[in-house]
């Protein structure tokens, strides 16, 4: 998967970024496996933006497209709760409660993943009907509980779980480690996974005409 990666960034990358796109290519073969984990923290990151517009939108008489916050839900069931979750569950937590180490924080994050995914259920199956008033308060209150709870959820584990495994795994096994995620994402996601999944949010955000980051930047 990170060949395709490495053809993914030449192929997306403009004129003079081509050349540093290579570059960051050829190093492709060294982002282990809390690297590929925390790419897609980023990829949530920017579903998590979508949900915050949407949020917003469902609080005033603003259009939403609600076939654009389903394809942003779906990323987060296919991509992040029945693949980047489960390797977690599978490969990080355990490793990491074997060895007596961050065993409440990985509770927690357990926890957090259940209950997340019930609420993303509910973000699905609401948001694929018309849309009476207390509907909209439902789907802004599920939008705003995910986003709660999801973001210090990726930064804990960025800073202190992701870190700490890389510590515990140690240098000699994290290559094999990689190997395995890799192979997981392939069974897991096919062509379907990362640059899929990157490729889906842009286009997403352009639905929702949030696309332009230069709008963002304050005056």
């Amino acid at each position: 998967m990170r060949s395709s990666r490495r053809r993914f960034l030449l192929a997306v990358a403009p004129g003079a970024a081509l050349a540093a796109a290579a570059r960051a290519a050829e190093e492709e073969a060294e982002v282990g496996p809390a690297e590929d984990l925390m790419r897609e923290h980023g990829v949530l990151r920017r579903v998590l933006f979508l949900y915050d517009e949407a949020a917003h939108r469902l609080d005033g008489s603003a259009a939403l497209p609600l076939d654009a916050l389903a394809g942003a839900a779906g990323i987060v069931k296919r991509v992040i709760e029945d693949y980047h979750e489960k390797l977690e569950e599978n490969f990080v937590f355990p490793r990491m409660e074997k060895a007596r180490q961050l065993a409440t924080l990985t509770a927690t994050l357990r926890q957090q993943h259940a209950a997340g995914r019930k609420v993303t259920a509910d973000i699905l199956r609401l948001s694929k009907k018309p849309l009476a008033d207390a509907d909209r308060r439902s789907l802004a209150d599920r939008l705003r509980t995910f986003n709660r709870m999801y973001r210090p959820h990726a930064a804990r584990e960025d800073t202190v779980l992701f870190p700490a495994f890389h510590n515990l795994v140690g240098n000699n096994a994290w290559g094999e480690l990689g190997e395995q995620f890799e192979a997981e994402e392939s069974r897991s996601l096919g062509d379907q996974g990362f640059e899929h999944a990157v490729s889906q949010v842009a286009k997403l955000e352009e639905q929702f005409g949030i696309a332009d980051l230069a709008q963002f930047t304050p005056r």
